[in-house]
């Protein structure tokens, strides 16, 4: 077995350890927890169209996670894919609004390019003050994130707002018709194919390049990188880059796919769990593929547990908290397991 693949499946044992924990406590609320674990599986997989909403949410996570994986193996906590997202998603509906009437043929690639470089933008200004002052980047990237939901909360109800809008949340006209790459379902040949494109890129980058192996090898020796006569600044700032690119790239696809126009409230967690999916893969392109699909199921899920088990759609937040607490402490959690058996080995 790879030790990818072993990373994956002690990561599910980890997740499942978070699910029975999760069962527990619902069950001392007077919830059901067999009611909840069915809950889970019929919404995530079995049910009608479940896999088309698992695929919905999965395909911009599994985009957004696989750029936490390059910065985070470059060895650069960047935990503000959210901003990122949305920052992408505020530059593409811009040129959107801009080029209203004009070719879709043209409008379209424009409004990608916009928000991969919204994205890396708001990725790079983190990055520099890391990279040139030595400033925390989880601190900076999270007050990123903050930063991006204000401007998106501006720019959704003053320069982007929809004059026709009644509602209590302010959102962007609709983008025309001719500019959606899929409609509410979140699911297209157009999306399916950016996010292989996607994962087959972002693989090479990492299995096949001397980038991949150098920024790995930075995120744990950046003395043997430098010794290689490679720059750790350079790899800092392309990490950062790539990942804001593709934070904002998810961004888009949600703007011009299921969404369709910028709004508030705008998914707000979706860079988090993103944070949590690279987590779970153990950094690894595939695996992220592998875990952003069962993270799509949770969230297809959520639309389940209020009708079969009572539960409200937040239990779906409670549970990834869950799995994120077992997730970061199964490392302290092996090395323990692992000392208290070989004691005995040890002292014999």
């Amino acid at each position: 077995m790879s030790d990818s693949l072993a990373a994956i499946v002690r990561a599910i044992l980890f997740i499942l350890l978070a699910l029975a924990m999760c069962g527990v406590i619902f069950e001392f609320a007077g919830y059901s927890a067999p009611q909840m674990f069915q809950s889970i599986v019929d919404g995530a997989f079995l049910r009608r169209n479940a896999l088309e909403h698992a695929l919905r949410w999965a395909l911009p996570l599994f985009i957004t996670a696989t750029g936490v994986v390059i910065s985070f193996r470059a060895g650069y906590f960047n935990i503000g894919a959210q901003g990122q997202f949305y920052v992408g998603a505020i530059c593409a509906a811009f040129v959107a609004e801009w080029l209203r009437g004009y070719p879709a043929a043209m409008v379209i690639p424009l409004c990608f390019a916009a928000g991969m470089t919204g994205g890396a933008l708001w990725a790079l200004w983190p990055g520099l003050l890391r990279l040139r002052s030595g400033a925390d980047e989880v601190i900076t990237t999270l007050m990123g994130n903050f930063l991006a939901g204000l401007l998106l909360v501006y720019v959704t109800a003053g320069p982007l707002k929809d004059p026709s809008g009644s509602g209590q949340q302010a959102s962007s006209r609709p983008l025309e018709a001719a500019y959606r790459i899929s409609t509410s379902s979140g699911v297209s040949p157009t999306i399916i194919g950016i996010a292989v494109l996607v994962g087959v890129a972002l693989w090479w980058l990492v299995n096949r390049t001397a980038f991949g192996v150098l920024s790995g090898l930075s995120g744990r020796n950046p003395t043997m990188v430098r010794w290689q006569g490679a720059s750790t600044w350079k790899i800092g700032l392309a990490s950062f880059l790539v990942s804001g690119a593709l934070a904002g790239l998810a961004g888009t696809i949600e703007l011009m796919g299921p969404n369709g126009r910028l709004a508030g409230g705008f998914l707000p967690a979706h860079g988090f769990t993103a944070i949590l999916i690279a987590l779970v893969a153990g950094l690894s392109i595939t695996g992220a593929a592998i875990v952003a699909f069962f993270f799509g199921g949770l969230a297809s899920a959520a639309l389940y547990l209020p009708v079969m088990a009572g539960l409200p759609s937040a239990a779906i937040d409670i549970i990834n908290a869950a799995i994120a607490l077992f997730i970061t402490a199964r490392s302290r959690f092996i090395d323990t397991v692992t000392k208290v058996w070989r004691r005995p080995w040890t002292t014999s």
